[in-house]
């Protein structure tokens, strides 16, 4: 699944459009790297991603199309 998209159905990002310019805009770090809107998200990968001052960084648990409000936050872990 494209990065882009991964972010919106987490909801980790509320839109495709905001999650889109921020991986071209560098604010998207995957595996310690800047990555595209169309890099494949997978299982394990580590992101990292800059919201003005703070920063969140999350393990990818699942990839799934469609996932519910609840659903959501099972998709990824908080990483310390």
């Amino acid at each position: 699944m494209r990065l882009d998209k991964w972010l919106k159905v987490s909801r980790l990002i509320k839109r495709r459009t905001v999650a889109n310019e921020a991986c071209d805009n560098g604010r998207v770090l995957a595996n310690g790297r800047p990555v595209k809107a169309g890099y494949e998200v997978k299982v394990g990968d580590q992101l990292e991603l800059k919201f003005g001052e703070s920063t969140v960084k999350v393990e990818v648990l699942a990839v799934a199309e469609n996932v519910g409000k609840a659903g959501a936050a099972a998709m990824y872990q908080e990483v310390l």
